[in-house]
């Protein structure tokens, strides 16, 4: 205890520590900007726009239109799988090491793990399919149909990175994919046999309830599941259902038959989601330009060194 001048008795509070004082105030900041988002948070005015749209149509159908996209890894691998290094790999002095046109990728080339799509996580190949599907994947950078820039195919088209665009009337449906620009009309009336085999096949759908069923034949064999080489023949029907979960959220499923490259019907499934801020849209990724060095380069006059 110190007498100041005036004789009264008073206690001395010592001096805090520099660090202590710098510490209490980034406390204290903290604390007071969280108090400013919580309550930003519960008094902001909800989205407009994309987000603002009702359930049902006016028919009582649930309302699909919005841009949608998966949220997962199964453009990689729609089997579970462990993130790993690269996509395309070389022997290594103990083990394999990312093969020499993807090495100078880095980290940027690594493949997130994931959890599969793919129902009991097993695709029921057929002895000679499942050979296939190991070429596929040991030759994938010659051989996958994305990197030449092929239109994706149902339902890859739903797992990709990319946003998909239902337009939905009460007469009509249409599928709209950024990737590629590809598009699905679907037929609520069935118009017979498709009349030639594409990427894209011919899609007929009808409702069940409150779910759309989509029937897709006419496919070709150009296309994969994923960037794993999973594959299919021309032979291959998919049978799509998209049933609501909410109004921004559809449990979509895919049961694929191919009696020429599985041994039995299989099915993949996971949730798409709607975009919900106002301003979403689909952007342009049409990469026909994007591939043309690639695919064309080698006959130029003068090739680009």
């Amino acid at each position: 205890m110190t007498p100041p001048a005036t004789g009264v008795m008073i206690s001395t509070i010592p001096e805090v520590p520099l660090i202590e004082r710098r510490a209490l105030r980034d406390i204290t900041i903290a604390l007071a900007t969280a108090a400013v988002v919580a309550a930003g948070f519960w008094t902001a005015e909800p989205a407009t726009g994309q987000a603002a749209r009702p359930a049902r149509t006016a028919e009582g159908k649930p309302n699909f239109n919005g841009v949608w996209q998966a949220l997962n890894t199964a453009n990689y691998d729609i089997r579970s799988h462990n993130a790993k290094a690269a996509l395309a790999f070389r022997p290594g002095p103990i083990v394999p090491v990312p093969a020499a046109p993807v090495l100078a990728f880095g980290a940027v080339g690594a493949v997130p793990g994931g959890i599969g799509v793919v129902e009991g996580d097993e695709i029921p190949y057929l002895p000679d399919a499942a050979a296939k599907q190991k070429k596929n994947q040991d030759s994938w950078l010659d051989s996958d149909p994305e990197i030449n820039f092929y239109r994706p195919r149902v339902a890859r088209a739903n797992d990709m990175p990319f946003a998909c665009q239902i337009l939905q009337s009460d007469k009509a449906i249409f599928f709209a994919y950024e990737y590629a620009g590809a598009v699905r009309n679907i037929y609520m009336t069935d118009p017979g046999p498709a009349p030639v085999d594409s990427w894209m096949g011919q899609s007929v759908g009808k409702w069940e309830g409150d779910t759309l069923v989509i029937t897709v034949t006419g496919l070709n064999d150009q296309t994969w599941f994923d960037r794993a080489g999973n594959h299919h023949s021309e032979k291959m029907k998919v049978t799509e259902r998209y049933t609501p979960q909410g109004p921004d959220h559809i449990w979509y499923e895919a049961t694929i038959e191919d009696p020429q490259t599985f041994s039995r019907p299989w099915k993949i499934r996971m949730p798409l989601y709607r975009h919900i801020n106002p301003d979403a849209r689909l952007n342009q990724f049409k990469c026909v330009e994007f591939v043309e060095e690639l695919l064309y380069g080698k006959y130029r006059k003068t090739p680009v060194p």
